[in-house]
């Protein structure tokens, strides 16, 4: 009997992107009661799977990036809740561990005092080391540094590890619910466009989304979480501009010999001659290092960028030259002007939120750790709240003519904290 494909995909809520925040928004999602269908050919095959998955809203605080810490901070404080969730027993390779930051010479030393001096200007904690403390704390740290912090608040996760259980806990949440079929919740087609109420109206209601092989996925809520992918969707609201740019970041992955397991029982970071650098230590006896930044367009990995971390690595911890290179990756973070990101409705022309919209990209190198607010956000917006402390990350916000008619929630709506 030939099998047909349906043309049609029903679904509440329809979510362009399935990298860490997509399944983030889609697991939230699903446990307010939303039928759920991530479209994406190759989920978490893109950023998520080349992230070393710091959560790190203290040692990520940069000059002038201000206004992002209360968003990181709430993201921060979101993840125990945020992993609970989840089946007992779940790998997520979550660590609790303190990160410890590393100067490698003395202008390393005075830019990571300077910074210390704004991060508890804001109310953070980091605390200075000895290089004895340091040593103690982590004997493979190398004897030569210049400087050392503890920063309680930081820890890490597994992206590629964590995007798995979401993964499989969409699928089993929605055969448990009646929706058997794994298409149902995740389409392994590219979204080529947004559909409106009105095919001639960008900024009337959206109502689906329209897929690579002629397919429609009907949905009550759109949700665009494709990262660098967003601005080139057919249907964007006439006048969005979501100006998203490419940062690459090599990143590479080495397995620690078995004489010197653990190589690191924490996360460190450090400064060397000025470049960061980081080693994030796996459950599976493996180690993250990274990462580079650049713009150069260049979707391959650099030898230089390798080169680079390879050296710095080896000044903060001299056996990284005894680890055996596994993986060489590079990926791009969609950055934006103001590096935060673009989440939220969108204003049409009148000034009011269209409906059935929602945009959740541009989060360039906090994708993982802000999963859990974006997932919060996007789930308050579907059950109509507008919490109006992450209204200036709007993602029309660098589109003049689509300007929100006032602040205030609508009629519908109330204000809410986490």
């Amino acid at each position: 009997m030939l099998h047909t494909v349906p043309q049609i995909i029903t679904t509440d809520v329809a979510i362009i992107g399935g990298g860490i925040v997509g399944l983030g928004i889609a697991a939230e999602a699903q446990r307010a009661g939303h039928a759920v269908t991530i479209i994406d050919p190759a989920p978490a095959t893109g950023a998520t799977f080349a992230a070393a998955g710091m959560l790190a809203p203290v040692s990520e605080l940069h000059y002038q990036e201000e206004d992002l810490l209360e968003l990181t901070l709430a993201a921060s404080a979101r993840w125990p809740e945020f992993l609970a969730a989840l089946p007992a027993g779940s790998k997520t390779g979550f660590s609790a561990a303190p990160t410890l930051v590393l100067g490698a010479d003395p202008a390393d030393r005075k830019s990571l005092s300077d910074l210390r001096d704004v991060q508890e200007r804001h109310g953070l904690s980091v605390t200075a080391l000895t290089i004895r403390e340091a040593r103690a704390q982590e004997p493979m740290v190398g004897p030569h540094i210049s400087c050392a912090y503890t920063v309680d608040a930081d820890h890490s996760v597994d992206p590629r590890a964590l995007a798995e259980t979401l993964r499989r806990q969409l699928l089993q949440t929605a055969a448990a619910h009646g929706r058997p079929a794994a298409e149902d919740t995740f389409v392994a087609q590219s979204a080529v466009g947004l559909m409106h109420q009105d095919p001639g109206n960008s900024h009337s209601a959206v109502t689906g989304v329209a897929l690579a092989d002629g397919r429609e996925v009907r949905a009550m809520e759109v949700i665009v979480a494709n990262a660098l992918g967003a601005p080139k969707l057919d249907g964007l609201p006439e006048g969005l501009k979501l100006p998203v740019r490419a940062v690459y970041g090599d990143i590479l992955r080495l397995k620690v010999p078995q004489h010197l397991r653990p190589l690191t029982t924490a996360t460190i970071r450090g400064l060397v001659r000025g470049l960061p650098v980081y080693i994030v230590p796996r459950e599976d006896g493996t180690v993250v290092i990274g990462a580079s930044s650049r713009e150069d367009g260049s979707p391959g990995v650099s030898a230089g960028g390798v080169h680079q971390l390879l050296r710095d690595a080896q000044v903060l911890v001299p056996a990284v030259a005894e680890l055996e290179l596994l993986e060489t990756t590079a990926r791009a973070r969609p950055g934006t002007p103001d590096n935060a990101p673009l989440l939220g409705r969108v204003a049409g022309a009148d000034g009011k939120d269209i409906q059935g919209l929602i945009i959740a990209t541009g989060f360039f190198r906090h994708g993982v750790l802000l999963t859990p607010m974006a997932a919060l956000i996007a789930r308050q917006l579907l059950g109509g709240i507008t919490d109006l402390a992450w209204t200036r990350f709007r993602p029309d916000r660098f589109s003049p003519a689509l300007q929100p008619a006032h602040h205030e929630p609508p009629p519908n709506s109330h204000q809410e904290t986490p």
